[in-house]
């Protein structure tokens, strides 16, 4: 299919490259992704263009860049993060190393707005999501400066005789008020609305399906019971036929309380058919006494295939007829290290070695790889699932091994210093490092650092602003978490690391943690409104074989950016009291952290 007036989104590796795709799409414009590399003439045939954040610095000699000649094509450029700071060097500026760094919300202050094209229907004071370790420190000649944040001077600028903009918040992600707003306007300065719809990408994914899948393959689908997997299955039917597609849950004996007996009885009338491989055994043993996140994630992705070949052999299926079907989501890709300057937060496990090996022998089919989880769940309404099934809460493909938290990560002192420094001021405050790592991200780089656990009876908003500012302030903190109980005071509390296995022991304690909070959620009705909820095992208490539970309520749309989520205290009240009643619970802890800089899942 041929389009007209497309936006080109030049790719530097950052998080959300895709996701500005994604967002200028449901702005009703046709958008691709390119590299820095094209052709000029690829270039030149664009309506308009923008540069994506990526991880690097664009002053380090080996940086990704772009030939200056492109952005004197004529044509409309939209500089975002490290793509702002690319147009402000190519162009005469000066980029640094930011006094301050920025990760999370801030608030835009307007300095000019009179002949601003950008930012129309702006007020001044809104929201922006920031991700940011560098910032512009000089204009090049022919910018004005329109916005600014407490800490990045120029937040927004623009050269409207040439079309050039720059912005070092992320308006793509859902955080940013009026991001829409602003990425519609410059949909409108370049000339592209109304080129793009959801029929359009169903007519273009099934000719692609019928293109690439071999009319003698079918498809052996690993069916989670999720949102993706389920999308994903429906979506291969439909373009390849009923017969060509067989889905299989493998039972890692990492679900949730009674999770396959429910998938099996809720999918069927949707016309998914599972057949259940109990893989548990192979799973505890090789996962036992392993510690390290990637490490895990590797190995349950190794699994997988292993499963799936002994399921494959247990059916009679001839191996050289059958592909591998996946439901991966653009987010599984990009956080993996998937395109060019991208940088690994995470291996998933759809995207270990072995996966990346049968993909380059063109044996994985995955139909939704370019989606984010609000377009599945879109698609999958328009496929006829019912909302009650699309609105389920996200679960991830390794389930509850990465929930436990199985490595120690000891309490240094400096780091256990700078956080008393950063707190002390506020009398009502208590701060302690855990002795416990988690995967994170800033400024589009994976980081795997401490998590600080704070005290202390303040608002959600002042809960947030303290979060902020110590992952801000402190670059070995990724996390921050609220404690909650048991009874008794946090100065007393004591957090010993407890090692623990990923066994079925551990993963029973989890699973009941679990159940009981989904239990309070849906009693309470609030279910729906929170985007997902992890429970979180963690290997802390007083003495041998006590843990402590971590609560992981987010509010997002795409899982590339969430908040967490602020619960009422009577809601609150309850959880810890449910939670709490679990054998070998001792203490619980609320996550106040938002993505950036902690990832949603703790590994």
């Amino acid at each position: 299919m041929k389009h007209q007036n497309v936006i080109g989104i030049v790719d530097f590796g950052g998080q959300y490259a895709h996701l500005i795709a994604s967002r200028i799409r449901r702005l009703g414009a046709y958008s691709e992704i390119l590299g820095n590399d094209e052709p000029i003439e690829t270039y030149s045939k664009l309506s308009g263009i923008i540069l994506s954040g990526g991880p690097e610095s664009v002053y380090e000699p080996d940086s990704p860049s772009l030939p200056v000649e492109v952005l004197q094509l004529g044509i409309p450029v939209l500089g975002i993060c490290y793509g702002h700071q690319l147009m402000m060097k190519l162009l005469g500026g000066e980029v640094k190393k930011a006094g301050i760094a920025e990760y999370g919300r801030a608030a835009l202050d307007f300095i000019d707005t009179s002949k601003t094209q950008l930012l129309k229907g702006f007020q001044g004071g809104e929201v922006a999501w920031m991700s940011h370790g560098d910032e512009v420190t000089r204009l090049p000649a022919g910018f004005t400066r329109t916005a600014s944040s407490q800490d990045c001077e120029y937040a927004v600028v623009e050269n409207p005789t040439q079309k050039w903009f720059g912005i070092q918040l992320h308006p793509e992600v859902t955080h940013t008020e009026k991001g829409s707003v602003l990425l519609e306007n410059f949909v409108k300065i370049s000339g592209a609305e109304g080129t793009w719809n959801l029929k359009q990408f169903l007519d273009l994914k099934e000719e692609e399906l019928h293109s690439i899948v071999p009319a003698d393959k079918k498809i052996f689908l690993l069916v989670s019971g999720g949102v993706d997997s389920t999308v994903s299955y429906l979506l291969l039917s439909r373009a390849l036929g009923k017969d060509r597609v067989k889905g299989v849950l493998i039972d890692t004996g990492f679900m949730r309380k009674d999770e396959v007996a429910s998938l099996q009885e809720k999918l069927s009338p949707q016309g998914i058919q599972l057949h259940v491989h109990d893989a548990s055994e192979l799973f505890y043993s090789a996962l036992k006494g392993k510690k390290d996140p990637e490490e895990k994630r590797k190995i349950v992705g190794n699994l997988f295939l292993q499963a799936q070949a002994d399921c494959a052999k247990s059916l009679g299926l001839n191996a050289d007829e059958w592909l591998l079907g996946q439901g991966t989501i653009y987010p599984d890709t990009i956080e993996s290290g998937g395109t060019k300057h991208s940088h690994t937060i995470k291996t998933h496990h759809n995207r270990v070695e072995a996966i990346q090996k049968l993909m380059e022998e063109g044996k994985v089919v995955e139909p939704i790889k370019d989606l984010y989880k609000d377009e599945v769940r879109e698609l999958g309404n328009y496929l006829g699932l019912p909302k009650e099934w699309t609105g389920r809460h996200p679960f991830p493909g390794p389930g509850l091994v990465v929930r436990m938290i199985a490595q120690e990560k000891p309490v240094e002192g400096s780091v256990q210093k700078k956080l008393d420094e950063l707190v002390g001021s506020d009398n009502s405050l208590q701060a302690k490092l855990l002795p416990v790592a988690s995967v994170g991200v800033k400024g589009d780089q994976r980081s795997y650092a401490h998590c600080a656990a704070i005290s202390g009876d303040k608002t959600w908003d002042e809960l947030d602003k303290i979060s902020t500012a110590i992952t801000n302030q402190i670059s070995s903190v990724n996390r921050v978490v609220l404690f909650l109980g048991k009874s008794g005071s946090f100065s007393k509390a004591n957090f010993k690391f407890q090692s623990i296995d990923l066994d079925k022991k551990d993963s029973d304690i989890l699973r009941e943690a679990d159940a009981a909070v989904e239990k309070v959620l849906q009693k309470r009705k609030i279910y729906d409104q929170i985007w997902q909820m992890p429970v979180v095992l963690l290997p802390l208490g007083s003495e041998s074989g006590k843990r402590s539970i971590v609560l992981r309520p987010v509010d997002s749309q795409e899982a590339m950016t969430a908040s967490f989520f602020r619960l009422e205290k009577d809601v609150l009240e309850e959880l810890v009291s449910e939670v709490l009643k679990v054998p070998g619970i001792e203490y619980l802890f609320f996550d106040l952290t938002n993505k950036p800089p902690g990832t949603i899942e703790w590994e």
